[in-house]
């Protein structure tokens, strides 16, 4: 049975991303930063990890995205795409009217934005370290006039009840989870693959131009380009970029052999499945 890192409490929308790519073997490792997850694969202490890397409302994770490179001996081994579900989580018997205050992470609280103007106008919105921390907050402080935004299963592995689901202002609302490992993954023949990457071209007209060509020629499908500032040398940047197929196919071999002519550095982040265009609701 794996064992599975990831950020926040029991309940939060990583470990659903876990759960969903691993199934309900696996063992969650749950940890208080980003950081503790990377350093759990790196070191061993779990065989996996999850981490998100970007959501269709508010845009990339750019913390995991810097720890990618930071952190050499962690490939991406594949991705998890989770419908976010919010909702408002009570303790029992509560009703609107008793709220004066919402607990959740701050991405939650802004993705729920109109519906808690609408719902509970004037309400407090309290930001927490992570959704489903803020329903074990409310559990243990037995508040009847806070209320907390989180997932479904949060709600259930601390026995409270939902007084609204859904409470998110955009249906369409998911995150994309990359899952860590330590050795890169063993993609079975004829699996439709997505390939990750980082590189850095020389501060020169053009530069970013020629090396995305590489793709350009082969008809290669970009599907996630973005750049971090490069530590060490202002006003340089690193691009990650996402694109269809695995670095092991002749065409994509070929490209990242080509890039590699336009680059100073150039790291294979990893080849892994690609999510199946069926995605869960937590």
């Amino acid at each position: 049975m794996p064992t599975v890192a990831y950020q926040g409490e029991p309940g939060a929308y990583s470990e659903q991303a876990a759960i969903d790519f691993f199934g309900v073997q696996a063992i969650p490792h749950p940890r208080q930063t980003f950081e503790a997850v990377f350093a759990c694969v790196t070191e061993g202490d779990s065989d996996f990890g999850v981490a998100p890397v970007e959501n269709s409302l508010a845009g990339s994770i750019h913390r995991n995205y810097d720890l990618l490179m930071r952190n050499p001996k962690v490939f991406i081994v594949g991705e998890v795409i989770l419908r976010i579900n919010h909702n408002l989580i009570t303790l029992p018997g509560v009703q609107l009217g008793d709220i004066k205050r919402v607990y959740s992470h701050w991405q939650a609280l802004d993705q729920c934005e109109q519906s808690i103007t609408r719902l509970l106008p004037g309400v407090e919105r309290v930001q927490v370290y992570d959704t489903a921390g803020s329903v074990k907050m409310l559990a243990e402080e037995k508040r009847a006039d806070t209320a907390a935004i989180a997932s479904k299963r949060a709600a259930s592995l601390y026995g409270l009840p939902i007084l609204r689901e859904a409470v998110e202002d955009d249906l369409t609302n998911y995150t994309r989870f990359v899952v860590l490992g330590r050795q890169p993954a063993e993609v079975p023949a004829g699996t439709p693959c997505k390939t990750s990457i980082v590189f850095t071209t020389p501060n020169a007209p053009g530069s970013l131009f020629r090396s995305l060509a590489v793709f350009a020629l082969r008809d290669i499908d970009l599907t996630k380009i973005e750049s971090r500032p490069l530590q060490g040398s202002p006003w340089e940047y690193l691009f990650y970029l996402d694109f269809g197929g695995h670095a092991n196919d002749l065409v994509c071999k070929r490209a990242i052999d080509h890039l590699s002519e336009q680059t100073t550095i150039l790291r294979v982040l990893g080849s892994y499945a690609r999510a199946a265009n069926r995605t869960q609701t937590a």
